[in-house]
């Protein structure tokens, strides 16, 4: 009787461990690659969510960036994603890099921090302006990346086509060195300031900052509504001494729509209660602001992010 009633006894605990695993959250935040900034931000704001929210698992998964993160998100083979909100854009609508291939499983749930298209060139390449590079050599990121659009559009506004450049598909270390090396001379990053990859260019080569015209600025604003206007600050790289006129996307936190209300309502609400832990365990975490979380984004964003927002007092469509 006594081997029934331990026997028993063990049944039920189990029971008991499997109903509480069932009841964790385990979700997948599909971030970037294993140096850039999504991976590391994603697994630091993850370990905020875990240790703040009961039950919550996230697992930041390292991938190729925005435009796989909203595939990824569309097939439920990842629950978080990190992007940026002109890919996003893309995607919603079926255009530019998605052409003909809408997306629809997803939805928004802050931006935060803007990802400055930074336009560097060598001196020695004569390049003070975008009309300038009629001609010469430029890297405008990988092959179907948002940078490679990023770049067309910036160079539209000029009245130059990809035909005007002699165009290259380069990562951004391979386009700094390829500025330092003399095969390139000039090149399109997207990234946050300072970017490693240009700052460390900036200390063995002569490059300047390329700013953007006031009419070409406005144009490329009223065309593409997930473009914000920014200055990168003089001395942000070595001996380039004044400001910079440049455009600016936004890194986005982005989710699958199946993910119940409450659930994303205490994500985005954990970040904002622990943004001082997050600045300390991130960089980035300090750039957080709830002025600017809804900003930039062209797409619905899921009802527990509305819900956060309304109960801030902002009427967010």
């Amino acid at each position: 009787m006594r081997n029934v009633f331990i026997s028993t006894a063990v049944i039920l605990s189990l029971l008991m461990i499997g109903c509480q695993k069932s009841n964790n959250l385990n979700y997948i935040f599909a971030t970037g690659g294993t140096s850039g900034t999504y991976y590391s931000f994603g697994g630091s704001i993850a370990s905020i969510w875990n240790a703040n929210i009961e039950g919550m698992n996230v697992t930041a998964q390292s991938t190729g960036a925005s435009a796989e993160n909203l595939r990824l998100l569309n097939r439920h083979e990842a629950d978080l994603a990190f992007v940026q909100n002109d890919v996003m854009d893309y995607a919603y609508n079926g255009t530019d890099i998605f052409d003909g291939e809408v997306l629809s499983n997803f939805s928004a749930v802050l931006t935060l921090y803007p990802e400055l298209v930074q336009i560097a060139a060598t001196k020695s390449s004569g390049i003070t302006s975008i009309a300038d590079m009629k001609g010469k050599r430029v890297s405008v990121g990988d092959a179907g990346s948002g940078t490679e659009f990023n770049a067309k559009q910036i160079l539209e506004a000029y009245g130059l086509t990809f035909d005007d450049i002699n165009k290259s598909n380069l990562s951004f270390k391979e386009s700094s060195d390829g500025l330092q090396n003399g095969s390139l001379d000039a090149c399109f990053i997207v990234a946050g300031i300072p970017n490693a990859a240009l700052q460390e260019l900036s200390l063995s080569s002569d490059i300047v900052l390329v700013s953007l015209d006031k009419a070409q600025v406005d144009e490329i604003l009223n065309k593409y509504k997930y473009y914000t206007e920014v200055t990168i600050p003089a001395n942000t790289y070595n001996n380039v001494t004044t400001d910079t006129t440049a455009i600016a996307v936004r890194a986005t936190i982005t989710v699958n729509n199946d993910i119940p209300e409450d659930v994303v309502y205490n994500l985005i609400k954990t970040l904002f209660d622990k943004k001082a832990d997050l600045a300390t365990a991130h960089a980035k975490g300090e750039e957080l602001n709830i002025e600017d979380a809804y900003k930039g984004v062209s797409i619905p964003f899921h009802p527990g992010a509305l819900k956060y927002y309304k109960e801030l007092g902002y009427n967010i469509q």
